[in-house]
Order: C-alpha cells, then sequence, then structure tokens
C-alpha cells in the first residue's frame, strides 16, 4: 500500500529550514529529505502559493520560511499541499448496485468522515512551532548525552 508521505516531508524540510539561517537550496532540502531537487521544488512551490515560504534566486538564493511559526498549523500545510487522502482505505466500488455493498459503504462512509475530521481537527493545533521546540528539546538533550555543552 502507497502512503502518501509529503505532509511528513515538508514537516522535515521546513523544520530544518527553521533551524538554518538563511535560504535552503532545492539540493541542500533534497539531501535532507532523501529524495530529488526536483520534487522539493514542486513541493516548496505549492507551500509558496500558500504564503508559507518565498525562494530567492541567484547564487545565494534558496528557500526561505515566510510565515510564522506559530501561526502555521499542519491543517494548513495539508491545504496548501491540497488535501491528500487521510486513509489508504476506502470503498470498494463508490456506486455500487448491491443493496449489502451499499451498507456497508455507508458505514465505512460515516465511520471514516468521523475519523478524518477528528484528525484534522487535531491538525489545527499543531503549529510548526511546537514542532520547532520539540525537535530544540530533543537536540540538547541527544548533545547532553553526548557530553556535549553549550559554550
Amino acid at each position: 500500500m502507497k502512503h502518501d508521505s509529503r505532509l511528513s516531508s515538508v514537516l522535515h524540510a521546513l523544520l530544518h529550514m527553521a533551524d538554518h539561517d538563511g535560504p535552503m537550496t532545492s539540493e541542500v532540502l533534497a539531501q535532507c529529505l532523501g529524495t530529488n531537487p526536483v520534487v522539493v521544488r514542486r513541493t516548496m512551490g505549492l507551500l509558496r502559493e500558500a504564503g508559507l515560504v518565498t525562494s530567492d534566486r541567484g547564487h545565494a538564493g534558496g528557500w526561505r520560511i515566510s510565515a510564522d511559526l506559530s501561526a502555521v498549523t499542519l491543517r494548513q500545510l495539508h491545504e496548501a499541499l491540497g488535501e491528500p487522502a487521510i486513509f489508504a482505505l476506502g470503498n470498494r466500488n463508490e456506486r455500487p448496485q448491491c443493496l449489502v455493498e451499499q451498507s456497508v459503504n455507508a458505514a465505512l462512509d460515516g465511520a471514516f468522515a468521523e475519523a478524518e475530521a477528528l484528525l484534522l481537527e487535531r491538525f489545527e493545533g499543531i503549529t510548526l512551532a511546537t514542532l520547532a521546540d520539540d525537535f530544540a528539546r530533543r537536540h540538547k538533550a541527544w548533545r547532553f548525552r553526548k557530553g556535549e555543552t553549550d559554550a
């Protein structure tokens, strides 16, 4: 089963960008994500259309976050990506003639709609700032375990 991992990838890229001084090129972001720079440019283009990132051209150019991290929610990012399907599960046939399958679809559709609404509501409460703070905490703990100090 193929999963749409664009939201996870976008979050990964944006957190790298938030932790970096200055713009980041598509090539550098692609290395961070283990993907192709073309994929990064295509995805960042969607975020630019949503007003979340900007791009600078030229030798020192690249992508930078243009929105306040505390104002950007996972829900906004999901919408900027074109609202991909939340679940890989679905009905066998969307317009069945069989009454049994119609009953099955009605039950599944209701459950899927409720679950999706709940997940999107949760996405509304998670911001990039929340994730950036969690990353900073984890990074600090990792450095402490390695014996590094902030000098």
